[in-house]
């Protein structure tokens, strides 16, 4: 079993990576699709949500995600300033040389019947002609962390054994990968390190490892600064930059408590999540709703240790991918499943 830490972190937008981005991966993968199909009689296209994503999604921006993915936007590229403007303009959807009206408020479509059979977060696409009928159609579920599967491809992978990509240490619980770093005398960052370089140069993998430190430590950065309520009707209101100027201001002084650690640590994660409720640029660890624990941890690791080197962030993104893909292989990181 082999996943790779580019799939367990995945950099994109907030609040949710099963209802958010997965349904914009979605969109995007159906207007791809739609390339090698005669669409010269298309008049309209649809998609109707199904289970969790209707329930949730307009708090989670489902459609606006919906929008976003046929516009031709993805999680990792898309700036969150411009999600509003985006929306707003989206009109029509460009298929080839032509492109047919797209009325978001009639042509994404809530279901609040059952749940479709294979997940619990369901879309369907259709694309049209002026009679109703149907050109294209496909199902897709957002499977947690962002990965999404047509009914198709999740079938196959329920029923089917699907051949693996080979790499030097495939573990597939903790007591195989414990027991293979005994037996070769290597860390779990060492294997890790090693099942990476079968997809990519060692350069790359680093190169890789510093872009989502990056974005962590920005959105944290955004989040300790940050005043005002979140989006939204419940009326939040930001607490992370608060706390983070009450604990500087104390930093240093003689009555501080050894558990102040755990202070930081909080505070850390509150304004990675946030920054994840407010639809800002995040990166899955490995859901957007787990995003803050990891680089929560890495920044305290960073900031307050001693000894602390950049080197330190690639040995904790790779360690905790290993884990965080057992733990995806053998059960599921899907809160709605």
């Amino acid at each position: 079993m082999f996943l790779s830490v580019f799939e367990i972190f995945k950099i994109g937008i907030g609040p949710s990576s099963s209802h958010t981005m997965g349904p914009m991966v979605a969109a995007a993968r159906f207007l791809k699709s739609l390339g090698a199909k005669p669409t010269n009689s298309a008049a309209r296209l649809t998609a109707t949500l199904h289970g969790s994503l209707v329930f949730t999604g307009k708090g989670h921006g489902t459609d606006k995600a919906i929008i976003l993915g046929l516009a031709g936007e993805s999680p990792e590229l898309l700036d969150p300033v411009q999600v509003d403007q985006i929306v707003a303009q989206m009109n029509a959807i460009v298929l080839g040389q032509r492109s047919i009206r797209f009325d978001p408020a009639g042509d994404i479509i809530f279901d609040f019947g059952p749940a479709l059979v294979g997940h619990a977060n369901g879309v369907v696409f259709r694309l049209t002609d002026i009679h109703g009928d149907i050109i294209a159609r496909e199902t897709y579920f957002s499977v947690g962390g962002g990965f999404v599967q047509t009914a198709a491809e999740r079938e196959q992978a329920q029923n089917e054994k699907i051949e693996p990509l080979k790499v030097p240490y495939p573990f597939e619980s903790a007591a195989s990968m414990l027991k293979m770093g005994d037996d070769a005398g290597l860390s779990i960052v060492e294997m890790k390190r090693a099942n990476e370089k079968v997809l990519r140069a060692e350069l790359d993998l680093n190169v890789g490892l510093d872009r989502i430190w990056s974005v962590m430590k920005t959105c944290m950065d955004r989040g300790l600064a940050e005043q005002g309520q979140l989006p939204g009707g419940l009326k939040v209101r930001r607490r992370a930059a608060d706390v983070f100027a009450k604990l500087k201001s104390e930093h240093g002084a003689n009555h501080i408590q050894p558990h102040r650690v755990m202070d930081f640590l909080s505070v850390y994660a509150m304004a990675v999540n946030e920054e994840n409720a407010a639809g800002g640029r995040i990166v899955t660890a490995p859901t957007n709703g787990a995003a803050g624990v990891i680089p929560a941890v890495m920044r305290y690791y960073i900031d307050h240790c001693l000894g602390a080197h950049e080197h330190g962030i690639h040995t904790f993104l790779l360690t905790a991918a290993a884990i965080g893909g057992i733990i995806k292989h053998n059960a599921s990181i899907s809160g709605a499943e």
